[in-house]
């Protein structure tokens, strides 16, 4: 259930009245307040089981189609000789992108949250017990595809990278703030298109240096390699010392 976009919620516009209208919208605040709650304790037990177990868990966002099942099939072909890889993998349906990952990762666990956007810190917990991640290892989590509600999910990752492939348009910064906002890292997907779409480099670059002048982007072709050493390079320099704040602290 997720009290940010309503997915989950029962249906409140029998509501007609003012005053039904206002008693809807408190027990709508309500539910979202224990949601969150609830979402960021179960998060920081998440956060606790990788720092046990030294797995560094990042989560995979974008919106639907930016390429997320495709990176991770070349970064996992570039990391499987020297470092053990593992996937939880979220879609409303199907396991179509699981089974793609299953043939070059063993561990791979599927999570499908049916009429739900996002993946929550319960779902993540659900699937670790399934999954059971080597010691000393990567977690990919690839969320399901939306640049609304999974920004406010924690799930117990270290580090948010998100997807913005060049055929969306240099503009998704600027109408989805709070996912951009949340990003440690950004990689600009299906660079290998961009002598064939309007895509505006240096204004998305401008755009995402005001959440943040340090924040990591890379322009990156899962087809071509393009950007795939740099990817690697930040993403390997990542240690246990250098890890953000758990975001669950902080609600």
């Amino acid at each position: 259930m997720c009290g940010t976009c309503g997915c989950g919620l029962a249906d409140e516009s029998a509501d007609k009245t003012a005053g039904h209208q206002h008693e809807a919208e408190g027990r709508r605040i309500a539910v979202e307040l224990d949601l969150m709650a609830r979402n960021n304790a179960l998060a920081a037990e998440n956060r606790q089981f990788f720092d046990a177990h030294n797995i560094f868990a990042l989560n995979l966002l974008s919106s639907p189609g930016a390429g997320k099942t495709s990176l991770l099939l070349a970064t996992i072909e570039r990391l499987k000789a020297h470092r053990q890889v593992s996937v939880i993998e979220g879609d409303q349906h199907t396991a179509l992108d699981a089974e793609k990952i299953r043939q070059r990762c063993q561990h791979v666990h599927q999570i499908n949250t049916g009429k739900m956007c996002h993946l929550d810190a319960h779902m993540v917990g659900h699937a670790l017990e399934h999954l059971q991640p080597p010691l000393d290892s990567l977690l990919f989590i690839e969320n399901v595809g939306n640049l609304v509600c999974p920004a406010a999910f924690a799930l117990g990752e270290h580090q948010r990278v998100v997807l913005l492939s060049t055929p969306e348009g240099e503009d998704k910064p600027l109408k989805y703030p709070d996912m951009f906002a949340s990003a440690d890292c950004v990689l600009i997907s299906k660079s290998d298109l961009l002598p064939h779409v309007p895509f505006d480099m240096q204004a998305c670059r401008e755009t995402l240096r005001r959440f943040s002048p340090q924040l990591p982007v890379f322009e990156v072709s899962a087809a071509t390699g393009e950007g795939m050493d740099q990817w690697l390079d930040w993403l390997n320099s990542q240690r246990a010392g250098e890890l953000q704040p758990d975001r669950s602290a902080s609600g």
